[in-house]
């Protein structure tokens, strides 16, 4: 999909309550207060029509830590894959691209998050963390005057001209070094949506020594860290989310 059609993309997903499984949602906006301040947090609520529960557990776990994802997909899609019945895959929040929170289901509850050989375990890792997607399609294949996704190499991004709409790494990042870029909206609701979980939950809204960011962390390190991860530093390999191209600064 080229990313400019990615917004109204969207804007049909908040009108039709539709996934690209056609499975139907109700959207309600609400409005949350943020611990200790006198800001609110506004969100969207997303829940099934049928009211199925089954891709999360509502079970709750104290809570030490955020980890961030990017769905290497659309919003469609995106809610699509995270809310598969019976598969337990999931996350609470995702954040379109047009700066929109979805809340699928409560942050005290878990899903799996993380994969099979994430360090410190996926049962154990996904339950004492809470998960946050961004919507963004990751990073993208050179092809010509062209980026493509890496889903098939006739589906353009955009050209290579359009500087705004992706990130080159001066160094290649786990062996990939264009990125399409995270929104301005996406980076205000991420800012929000920390400031809310980390004051609901007390967790330190502290990051990763740069030094340790972008790859994975000594077991012991990280499950004993409490504040904001990424996906990258559970998985050594075959993970993207979240390097170096996210603009880190922004966050906090």
């Amino acid at each position: 999909m080229k990313a400019t059609s990615i917004a109204n993309h969207e804007k049909t997903f908040f009108e039709t309550g539709r996934d690209s499984d056609r499975k139907e949602f109700i959207l309600t906006k609400m409005s949350v207060p943020i611990k200790g301040t006198y800001e609110a947090m506004s969100y969207i609520h997303c829940k099934p029509k049928n009211n199925d529960a089954s891709f999360y557990y509502e079970e709750k776990n104290t809570k030490t830590q955020i980890v961030l994802h990017y769905t290497a997909g659309y919003l469609k899609g995106d809610v699509a894959s995270l809310s598969r019945p019976n598969y337990h895959v999931s996350t609470p929040f995702i954040i379109a691209r047009n700066g929109n929170i979805l809340n699928l289901w409560s942050s005290a509850y878990w899903s799996y998050h993380l994969g099979s050989g994430a360090v410190g375990g996926n049962t154990n890792s996904s339950k004492r963390t809470i998960a946050i997607e961004l919507s963004n399609i990751g990073f993208l294949k050179r092809i010509g005057d062209y980026l493509v996704t890496v889903y098939n190499d006739n589906d353009i991004y955009c050209h290579i001209n359009d500087t705004q709409l992706y990130t080159k790494l001066d160094t290649p990042y786990r062996g990939e070094q264009y990125f399409a870029t995270f929104t301005a909206k996406q980076y205000e609701s991420l800012q929000i949506l920390l400031s809310y979980l980390t004051a609901e939950y007390n967790i330190p809204k502290v990051l990763l020594p740069e030094d340790k960011r972008y790859d994975i962390v000594p077991e012991y390190e990280l499950v004993n860290f409490k504040g904001i991860t990424s996906h990258v530093n559970y998985r050594s390999s075959g993970k993207w989310d979240i390097g170096p191209a996210f603009d880190w600064n922004k966050i906090l």
